[in-house]
């Protein structure tokens, strides 16, 4: 396993997601929201087909309430701590989380298979 940067915690607010692409591939292939005080990593895939990503503009990850991910090509909603998905195609099926570790000071990685 080896651990990728992706951000200082401080630039990620509290409401909000943020896309990264930690291999470098050239789009976002993981995704990271903070909600309630705790952050919560996904793979930015719906499950309902294929790899399709979830977000139709760079980090728009959320609905507008920023209390659901939303899949803009299905119009899936998922839990934002489970990623289980709550209403659309893909109905109790679920995001993959990606594994995250926080080192000092306020530093967030993604923690990911070698390739």
């Amino acid at each position: 396993m080896a651990h990728h940067y992706l951000c200082k915690g401080s630039d990620l607010a509290e409401g909000c997601a943020r896309g990264f692409d930690p291999h470098g591939e050239g789009s976002d292939t993981i995704f990271v929201v903070r909600k309630d005080g705790r952050l919560h990593a996904y793979r930015d895939a719906c499950p309902h087909y294929g790899d399709t990503p979830l977000a139709w503009r760079k980090d728009a990850y959320l609905d507008a309430a920023a209390t659901r991910i939303v899949c803009s090509a299905h119009g899936a909603q998922f839990a934002i701590d489970t990623g289980i998905c709550m209403l659309g195609p893909c109905l109790g099926q679920a995001l993959i989380p990606v594994p995250l570790a926080i080192a000092a000071p306020d530093d967030i990685y993604a923690v990911l298979e070698e390739t």
